[in-house]
């Protein structure tokens, strides 16, 4: 989502149910490899689990739970639990939701989650540190790494729906700046656990600076600025890969990617208008030029939430695979594509992307001023207002 009118935040509360009975296993502290997860990989991530040190949160144990049976067991195949058995019962559901994907696939899902999570409490790593990458830069809030010419930029906040927070948008600038200089071919963004990306963390609005709201707004509106920026100048080819819900800002900007693969379970959802607000990402000009107006309003204007394959259709991802073979399938493209002449597809895509550059960067200039303008409105605080108080409900 995006910035949004800051007054309303300090009063939300967070309620959570906890689980019991969640399997006591540990999992590996990165990324393991995208062609199959060894024994000894899934072994060394059961050892990792116990030392976690906060709590991941319902949603993601539930997951960790799930893969953890698919894993070692296979497809859910036990009696449901009863409506009263609550807990038996979301932990079946979330094991169920699994279909049939391959225990193989299961055991990558399952390390990959769990390296996330530790690498995010600054455990270590075997591919890439969580936090340091080849060339030094920390992060805080990515996984970052460089293999099979190949830079992947991972949203590594899995226990907080990978929501961006202020300092994570500096360093996916950043991450964006050392890519483009760095030797990989082509630059991928995926997000750790079970979402790409829901939008803004909350957290961005509750400090307001000495300038009160007003310049909360504008320092907002120039960060905006130049994380756009850094997506239309990247020289190189630039893929998503989408692994599950994308929300706000996260989907904006994909008009701006070379291609985005999606898993058949993602969704893209941009709700500007419920919110007060105004599209950023420069989709005010990429999304009726990919679309149409009538497709691209639906969505900017009126809140529609695409699955994977209406936003396939609509030609706003390039292709749709199914959540069984996604990682499997979508990587061995990758790495095939990384054996291309880095020259060649470089160049090629400044070419492709010269033609509207100059028009991005107007597009994002005038979607910034009218934000800020928004973010400051009476309009937006009531309607964001009204957003909170329903979902509260619920």
């Amino acid at each position: 989502m995006t910035l949004t009118a800051p007054r309303i935040f300090a009063a939300l509360t967070r309620r959570l149910w906890r689980l019991s009975s969640v399997p006591t296993v540990s999992f590996h502290t990165t990324k393991t490899s995208m062609m199959g997860v060894t024994k000894e990989h899934f072994d060394e991530a059961k050892n990792k689990l116990s030392t976690l040190k906060k709590d991941p949160g319902n949603d993601v144990k539930l997951k960790i739970y799930a893969l953890f049976k698919q894993a070692t067991h296979g497809p859910c195949d036990t009696p449901k639990p009863g409506m009263l058995d609550f807990i038996n019962k979301a932990k079946w559901d979330s094991w169920k939701s699994l279909g049939s994907i391959s225990q193989e696939e299961a055991r990558q899902q399952y390390c990959d989650l769990i390296g996330s999570l530790v690498a995010a409490e600054g455990g270590s790593a075997t591919q890439a540190s969580a936090e340091t990458t080849a060339s030094g830069h920390t992060y805080e809030s990515l996984l970052v790494s460089t293999q099979d010419d190949i830079t992947t930029i991972t949203f590594n906040r899995p226990a907080k729906k990978n929501a961006i927070t202020t300092q994570m948008y500096e360093e996916i600038i950043e991450a964006l700046q050392q890519a483009a200089q760095d030797n990989s071919v082509i630059t991928v963004f995926t997000g750790a656990g079970d979402f790409y990306c829901s939008g803004n963390d909350l957290s961005n609005f509750t400090k307001i600076p000495e300038g009160g709201v007003e310049q909360m707004a504008k320092d907002g509106g120039e960060l905006l600025r130049r994380y756009v920026k850094a997506f239309i100048d990247f020289p190189k080819p630039l893929v998503a890969v989408v692994n599950g819900p994308a929300v706000g800002i996260s989907v904006t900007v994909m008009g701006m990617f070379d291609l985005v693969y999606a898993t058949e379970s993602a969704t893209f959802h941009t709700p500007f208008s419920q919110l007060g607000q105004s599209p950023e990402g420069c989709s005010s000009f990429t999304f009726p030029r990919i679309m149409g107006s009538g497709k691209a309003s639906e969505m900017l204007l009126f809140n529609k939430k695409l699955t994977a394959f209406q936003a396939c259709q609509q030609g706003l991802i390039t292709e749709v695979f199914p959540d069984s073979s996604f990682h499997t399938e979508v990587w061995s493209r990758l790495k095939n594509y990384a054996k291309l002449p880095p020259n060649s597809l470089a160049l090629s895509k400044q070419l492709i992307r010269s033609v509207e550059k100059e028009r991005l960067h107007a597009v994002n200039d005038a979607e910034v001023e009218r934000l800020i303008e928004r973010w400051m409105s009476e309009e937006c605080f009531n309607a964001v207002m009204s957003f909170f108080q329903a979902k509260a409900k619920l």
